[in-house]
């Protein structure tokens, strides 16, 4: 019975890192462009197919990973420097229009390319097979989905905070006014950093392909999970992301083995209980 839960906590690990960079891509667009973007979980989806395309074209998994993140990161950079950039000064039911109809293009899109049922994506395999440790048996690829994505974690974290462009985006979602006025161009700076963003929502999607599949109707349930780990964690907190994505994996896969039908609820409720008890999450700020 222990191996059940251990297999469950790791499941939850697993789940944890693939919300955390769906929802850290969510908060950094937030953090510093003020921008409520509703179609990130169009560009998971889009990630996904782009998986699976790719694996199907070439059999080669690790190519998908890394052309997945770039064309979704391209496409959103066309999005932002075409539409987005027009309604920033705007308020936020504008943002929320705008990219609701970027997310209905991507999902009916991908609905006219791939058709309308969900598409299997087969384990790489060099990561097929499991890991033992003694009498405990655990899937290669779950294993490296946790590892991978506490690398780019490590890496996005050194980026924000170890560099000159990570300087800017602090200083900018603190004050871009100053900021253009030292001489940083803001606007290649807003799309960047929105590329970035969602960037990471892509290599979600291609990371949960192989576990998932892909299918044109996932993005409403990720961006709904994406905004329940950012409002846990704190809107524009990277340590907020990180800790509310692994909160709501946990709480989720462990949930499937004590009371499966309740696993949304607990993660609603506890949304709700941060909300009472910290209004900014728990790692934000007014």
């Amino acid at each position: 019975m222990a191996n059940v839960y251990v297999f469950q906590v790791l499941n939850g690990l697993g789940l944890g890192m693939i919300y955390f960079l769906i929802s850290v891509g969510l908060t950094i667009i937030f953090g510093l462009l003020n921008f409520v973007n509703f179609a990130h979980g169009a560009f998971f989806l889009l990630g996904s197919y782009l998986c699976y395309t790719t694996v199907a074209w070439t059999g080669n998994f690790w190519l998908s990973l890394i052309a997945g993140p770039l064309v979704v990161g391209a496409l959103a950079w066309v999005a932002e420097r075409v539409l987005i950039v027009r309604v920033y000064h705007l308020p936020h039911t504008f943002h929320i229009l705008i990219t609701l109809g970027i997310a209905l293009i991507i999902q009916e899109s991908a609905i006219m390319i791939w058709g309308p049922v969900g598409k299997s994506v087969p384990v790489p395999e060099l990561l097929q097979g499991v890991v033992r440790f003694g009498n405990f048996a655990y899937p290669q690829y779950r294993l490296f989905l946790i590892v991978f994505s506490a690398v780019i974690g490590l890496l996005l974290w050194l980026l924000l905070e170890r560099t000159k462009f990570g300087a800017l985006v602090r200083a900018g979602s603190e004050n871009p006014e100053q900021v253009a006025l030292l001489g940083t161009n803001i606007f290649r700076l807003f799309s960047l950093t929105f590329a970035l963003g969602v960037a990471l929502a892509g290599v979600a999607g291609v990371l949960s392909a192989p576990l998932r599949g892909a299918h044109p109707f996932i993005g409403t349930e990720v961006l709904g999970l994406a905004f329940v780990v950012v409002v846990i964690g704190g809107m524009g907190s990277f340590s907020g992301a990180l800790v509310g994505g692994l909160l709501v994996g946990l709480v989720q896969s462990l949930m499937t083995s004590i009371w499966p039908q309740g696993a949304s609820l607990m993660i609603y409720g506890a949304m709700a209980a941060v909300i009472l008890l910290r209004p900014y999450g728990l790692f934000g700020r007014a």
